[in-house]
Order: C-alpha cells, then structure tokens, then sequence
C-alpha cells in the first residue's frame, strides 16, 4: 500500500479553492454510473456528502491563512491488487478503514489544542472511493511505448498532409505502418497498444481524502507538511509542540490494514522494507534471501506484479553480486514508491 499527503498547487501556487479537485473527483459518476452510495463523499460520521457541501466547508475553514499556504491537503490511499483481494466488500470496507487510519493521522501530530491531543473530531476532512485508474505518461508501460506512440503521432500528421496535396505519399501505406507500430509496441492491454489516458486492469479502488489544513474549529493550523517530527517552540511567551511524525503514520496506517483484515503482509509490502532498500540495500536483500525459497520468490512475484522487473539468480550468490545484479533494479523500480514514502512538497 502506498500513501501519498501532498499539498494541492498549480505549477508553483496552492489552489484558493477546493472547486477543481472536487470536480476531478467527481468524474466517475458520470463515467460510470455510480451508485449513491459510491457517488458521494464521506467522513469519520456521515455518509451521503455532497460535492457543494464540501467545497463550502472547505474553502470556508481557511481563517488566517495567506495565499502561499496550502489551504487543504490530498491523502491518497493505494491498495495494491493483492490487498485489495483481503477485502470482502471495497466499499464498505474502505470506508471503515478510512475512518480508522484517520484516527493514527490525528494521533501523528505533535501538536496540542487547548492543552489536550489532536484526535479524529478535530480533523476537518472528506473522503470519496474511486474505482478506476488510467495509464499516465509516467507509468512504465507507457514511457516503453512512447517512441512507437510518437511514430504513430508522425504518421497520422503526415496522412493530413497528403489528403491535402501538401506531401506526397501514400495513405495506405501510412496506415499501415501504423498498424505495424501498434503491434510491434510491447505493452499491450487487451491486443490494444498501452497510451496514457487508457484505464488499467483489474481492481483499481483508491480513496482520496481532502483533508483542511485547519481544525474543526477553524482556528488551529494542522500542516502534515512540518518538517519536524516532533518539537517544542516558544510562541508570543508560550511553549508550543508542533510537527507531524511521517514514518509513524505510514506504519500505524499499515498495521491498521493488517489488523482489520487480516492480511499477512510480506516483507517487500512493508514501508520499513523500502526504506532499508533506500538506506541499507544490503540489508535487504540479505533479509529477502534469507526466507524460505517460496516465500522469496513470493516477494518477488509480488514486485513483479508492481511493475519492477527482477530477474531472481537461480542459487545463491555473494552479496556483491546480488547487489550488482538486482540493487539497481529494485531501486529505479521502487523510485516511485519512495517518494509515496515522504510528504511531497
């Protein structure tokens, strides 16, 4: 499971407004004929939450804030296929997760109001369940098509500029090579060349949550974007705790998972895993072949199904040939995964 808390910009400049994202989080109801249950917003008490609802509780909970201030933040939860399949019902059950995990990212500040801890009630959020993902330029499957994508680009262009006598040439012949550059691409979908923009196979359910940068009450700043995990301050004569503890979220948010659904987690799902293939890659990998032959190649089945390609020595090797033959692999694999590691800001 990757998590992602990121501050909501426009090239350099935060959004003033909730409005576009809630739009963008709305297409799938038009897409695909969502139930209301599916449809609308939740939080930690109420279902049933329309998009006007949170756009106006949103942009109103704002008090005190400049406009270099992020006004909300995007938590994003990205179950993989594998612990999507612990699950009984999405729906249902993601939502009972979300509302759990909120009360670990409440429990992850370091801050105090009026002399208590930050819990869920302070929290001003909404949550809503999406179903589907679709392919982006930077997935892997797309940037190994690119190069076949651009060719077909050149072709139809100039398939224009014959039809206008500005290029001569023949259109059939154009089509064809097209074709020829569809089916020699090599990721595929359904016999269908991979283009940013396609929808992704399989179970793709994810939630997004629009979290406030401000409490309920509308008067206390709560940014998971602190970059310290937990400190003290003197404030106009007062001490003030502040900061937001990252790698316990992430690892409170994983054992939630497991707990409520009973999902055995293996080694390179952990979030503790990625973050000793980035520190200590030796380390990893002698944990990896320290497991039993199934339950390695298991860890590798399911970095594969990532989209990290791994080619598994088939005996034992030193660790120097390990590193040389899989390190390099797993880490331009797993970049992307480390970043969901860190708030991105």
């Amino acid at each position: 499971m990757y998590l992602t808390i990121s501050p909501q910009k426009t090239g350099s400049s935060y959004l003033q407004s909730v409005s576009d994202f809630v739009k963008y989080l709305e297409k799938e109801n038009d897409n695909y004929g969502l139930e209301a249950d599916e449809a609308y917003f939740f939080n930690q008490d109420n279902d049933g939450i329309t998009s006007l609802q949170v756009i106006t509780d949103i942009d109103a909970n704002t008090k005190k804030l400049h406009k270099h201030e992020p006004k909300f933040y995007s938590i994003t939860i990205n179950p993989s296929q594998r612990e999507l399949s612990a699950l009984k019902n999405h729906t249902k059950d993601l939502k009972a997760y979300t509302r759990e995990l909120m009360k670990a990212y409440a429990a992850s500040f370091h801050r105090e109001i009026e002399g208590r801890a930050i819990t869920v009630k302070d929290l001003k959020y909404f949550a809503k369940i999406e179903y589907s993902r679709s392919y982006k330029g930077t997935d892997k499957a797309v940037r190994e098509n690119q190069k076949y994508i651009a060719k077909i680009a050149k072709l139809k262009h100039h398939i224009v500029k014959i039809e206008r006598n500005e290029m001569a040439g023949s259109v059939k012949a154009k089509q064809q090579a097209i074709e020829q550059a569809r089916a020699t691409a090599p990721h595929k979908l359904n016999g269908k060349m991979i283009e940013a923009g396609m929808p992704k196979a399989g179970a793709q359910t994810h939630v997004h949550i629009i979290m406030s940068r401000k409490d309920q009450s509308n008067r206390y700043s709560l940014s998971p974007g602190s970059k310290y995990k937990a400190s003290t301050v003197e404030l106009n004569g007062k001490l003030v705790k502040r900061g937001f503890d990252r790698d316990r979220f992430y690892q409170k948010a994983e054992k939630q998972f497991d707990k409520q659904f009973n999902y055995k987690r293996h080694y390179v799902e952990q979030y503790k895993a990625r973050k000793t293939l980035l520190k200590q890659p030796d380390v990893y990998l002698k944990q990896l072949w320290q497991m039993t032959p199934k339950q390695r190649a298991l860890g590798f089945h399911i970095l594969r199904e990532a989209g990290i390609q791994t080619k598994l020595p088939s005996i034992p090797v030193n660790q120097a040939q390990l590193a040389a033959k899989i390190v390099k692999q797993l880490k331009k694999g797993l970049t992307r995964a480390m970043r969901s590691g860190s708030i991105e800001i």
